[in-house]
């Protein structure tokens, strides 16, 4: 007994210790030298061997070696262990891997914003010398995008090579085999895909095959969807569910692509609830990418809150592919309407928000009164043309179901059949099921129609989703308007009229209600988001591994698909970045940025300020610099560069000692707002503050800038010198920003911190170079 009782006394730290282990990326900065591959692996392989107790030990434990561009490893460590890596001298950083959970983060976005046909045919005719024109761009011919996402369907006709030429010389990737995908599903349109899975598996066990492919082929839809938003051929005759009838293309329809599949589906769960991406996944997928020789990386991954730079995959990755002047662009999440909510918050990635087009999925909506109301949605499905009765889910609930603050989101199993059948039925967004599941309960229930409506937060962002039932959805103030009729008659009596897709809808865009927002928690003297794109109810290709609504009880297949998120949006920025990449070979990736960023548009087609869902006055801290703009981009007159050298000054001086370890910090070194970013924000200011911008002339050759300002309210803005005179291309000129306090005394408005937005601006009589200014009094 008495050894028994002592053999689980020695066990119980043995299985605590097991118990605790989890998956640690230990991160060294840059490779020193040219060692080869395997030396690098024997390397990482010796800092295993010192903590694990045998040579099985430590390699069974390795799941990454990364050995490119980013010098570390993942592997499986108990916390002492990580502890006891993290004192070694040679290592920057010793972090736990964090799961990057999907946020949800076309035909009519590429004409919205200004590539019109004649800019997107791929005909590769003779294009005129002078003249900043994306046709010059070749619409993204030979430049490579890396999309790291879950995956692509390769049978679609959005990734046909059909008349591209050979593949680009600077390619040195491959084309991973797997279930369902050899290496005839690359072309000279897809010319390399990967998949990564050892994270995933370390954590969840082996991958059920009957949810995903073991393979870069994608069952779920998102990773197909941005892809083809990115580069998608040009495809006639295409629509979703016989909506946004049209021609499907990419932004840059000739640019190559290539695939880093790192998001698999959630174990236990449903498609619709999304994927899990594991950061070590992402950083071996992101040092391949820069190896394989990829131009731009476009990364629809976030979390719901970011994390330190020293403890961020995606931005010690991203930091890295900008050392190769590889572009990244990333969502900024879909955790709005709150404050302070955004990821990926990098200066060197360009962060992305959502807004929306001008194409509506107009679904009106009649009531027993006569009144018609009008919904959006995408479904197929169609009433007959007569009324019938309509409730509001919190009165038909089963028996037994708390009449709470979550009765009306028509959650699973909520609905009473004997109070629901043959009826329309009102949900409200929020709860634990999804839209689509919403819908699916209503149907479950034996409802004949469902309205999906928009809570106070959703504003008139009125998602059109392909329910699998008559639907439509309606704005909160709507909402509010049916739930009065139902209250005010006996018999209240809708029906659902089938719906069209509509053109040249206003206001557009407005921002999405879903678009995370800053400011920016990791250092509130950066300002984020940088830009915003369309993301709202957008059209491109899709998996046929998966339905429209990616959920199990959906038996529908479909080629293309409706989508919402800023997911969205990224791609729409990244195919702008394929462009000027093509267009101006030798620019910096900030070079590139700073051009989308001060050329952005800050109004919408009815000549309005650009506002929130809900028509409010909308600003920086939504979308950045405004809306992006790529034909102004193409020609912005002046950029603000920044180099790497400029991000590891930038990184000592928030006290992240850089994250290369051969990097030496300065004693002092420059403060945070004085990046060479195309926009400022000065957080908790004092007094006053002086801070220096560079811009480097790729306009006219010899011009003369004139400076303008728009004041944050309760701030005074001085910019010297007022002029800038520039006699070459490339010239760079130095001009200060001097922010001072009206009112320094004057307390904040309330606890979350009070900005005020302004703008400071270039003018030549030719271009508008203007930059935010985000400012908070201390």
């Amino acid at each position: 007994m008495r050894f028994c009782v002592f053999f689980l006394l020695f066990l119980l730290p043995l299985l605590a210790s097991c118990a605790e282990r989890k998956v640690y990326i230990v991160y060294f900065g840059e490779h020193s030298g040219q060692k080869a591959l395997h030396e690098i692996e024997a390397y990482h392989h010796s800092y295993l061997l010192s903590v694990k107790a045998s040579e099985e030990g430590a390699r069974d434990s390795l799941l990454y070696s990364y050995k490119h561009s980013i010098n570390g490893f993942a592997a499986v460590l108990s916390p002492h262990e990580a502890a006891k890596l993290s004192e070694m001298d040679e290592v920057v950083s010793v972090f736990p891997s964090q799961r990057k959970k999907h946020t949800l983060h076309t035909t009519r976005s590429w004409e919205f914003v200004g590539l019109e046909n004649g800019l997107v045919r791929e005909q590769l005719k003779k294009q005129k010398k002078t003249g900043n024109s994306l046709e010059k761009a070749r619409y993204g011919d030979q430049i490579i995008v890396g999309m790291v996402d879950n995956g692509v369907w390769p049978e679609s006709k959005s990734f046909s090579d059909e008349g591209m030429g050979p593949i680009p010389k600077s390619w040195k990737g491959i084309c991973q085999t797997g279930v369902a995908f050899n290496s005839s599903h690359c072309n000279r349109k897809l010319i390399g895909a990967r998949y990564y899975l050892k994270g995933y598996e370390s954590d969840n066990g082996p991958l059920n095959t009957t949810t995903d492919y073991r393979s870069p082929r994608d069952k779920d839809g998102h990773g197909t969807h941005t892809a083809s938003t990115v580069a998608g051929r040009r495809v006639h005759n295409v629509s979703a569910l016989g909506y946004a009838p049209g021609t499907a293309s990419g932004g840059a329809p000739l640019a190559r692509l290539a695939i880093y599949k790192v998001c698999w589906p959630i174990p236990g769960q449903t498609k619709v609830k999304g994927n899990t991406c594991y950061e070590e996944d992402m950083l071996a997928a992101i040092d391949d990418a820069i190896a394989d020789g990829v131009h731009v990386l476009s990364i629809s991954i976030g979390t719901s809150k970011p994390f330190t730079y020293a403890e961020d995959g995606i931005a010690i990755g991203a930091l890295h592919a900008t050392k190769n002047n590889i572009v990244v662009a990333c969502s900024a999440g879909n955790s709005g309407p709150a404050p302070s909510t955004l990821s990926n918050p990098a200066p060197w990635i360009i962060t992305v928000g959502a807004s929306s087009v001008d194409r509506a999925f107009v679904t009106p909506l009649v009531l027993g009164n006569g009144m018609k109301l009008m919904g959006q949605s995408v479904t197929p499905y169609k009433l007959k043309k007569k009324m019938y009765p309509l409730v509001f889910a919190a009165d038909v609930l089963v028996p037994g179901v708390p009449k709470n603050n979550t009765a009306a989101n028509c959650n699973f199993g909520s609905l009473d059949p004997k109070k629901v059948k043959g009826k329309i039925v009102l949900c409200l967004r929020g709860g634990i099921a999804l839209r689509i599941e919403k819908g699916i309960e209503v149907k479950r229930a034996g409802g004949i129609g469902f309205i999906l409506g928009n809570t106070p937060e959703n504003g008139f962002d009125l998602p059109a989703d392909p329910h699998l039932l008559p639907a439509t959805a309606v704005s909160s103030e709507d909402a509010t308007k049916i739930r009065n009729y139902i209250k005010s008659t006996k018999k209240p009596m809708a029906t659902i009229i089938p719906g069209q897709t509509v053109l040249h809808a206003k206001p557009a865009p407005f921002m999405a209600s879903f678009t995370s927002r800053g400011p920016n928690t990791i250092d509130p003297n950066i300002l984020k988001p940088d830009i915003t794109g369309p993301g709202l109810n957008i059209l491109a290709a899709w998996s046929e591994g998966s339905s429209p609504t990616r959920s199990e009880l959906d038996p529908r297949v479909v080629k293309y698909n409706i989508f919402s998120g800023t997911s969205m949006s990224c791609p729409h920025v990244a195919a702008a970045v394929a462009l000027l990449k093509a267009l101006h070979p030798n620019w910096s990736s900030a070079a590139i940025r700073s051009a989308l960023m001060t050329t952005a548009g800050l109004v919408n087609n009815i000549g309005k300020p650009i506002t929130d869902s809900s028509g409010n006055p909308a600003n920086p801290f939504q979308y950045g610099s405004g809306h992006f703009r790529p034909t102004k981009a193409a020609d912005p007159g002046l950029v603000y560069d920044t180099t790497y050298t400029d991000y590891l000054l930038y990184l000592c001086n928030i006290g992240v000692k850089s994250l290369y370890s051969s990097f030496k910090c300065p004693k002092v070194s420059p403060s945070s707002n004085n990046l060479n970013y195309p926009s400022l924000q000065i957080s908790k200011l004092k007094h006053k503050v002086t801070v220096t911008r560079t811009a480097t002339n790729v306009g006219s050759a010899r011009s003369i800038y004139f400076s303008s300002i728009k004041s944050p309210v309760g701030f005074s803005v001085r910019v010297e010198p007022s002029i800038l005179y520039f006699n070459h291309v490339g010239q760079k000129k130095s001009f200060n920003i001097t922010v001072e306090a009206r009112n320094p005394k004057a307390s904040k408005k309330n606890d979350t911190e009070e900005y005020a937005f302004g703008w400071y601006t270039w003018n030549d009589g030719i271009h508008n170079v203007r930059s935010p200014m985000a400012v908070s009094l201390a």
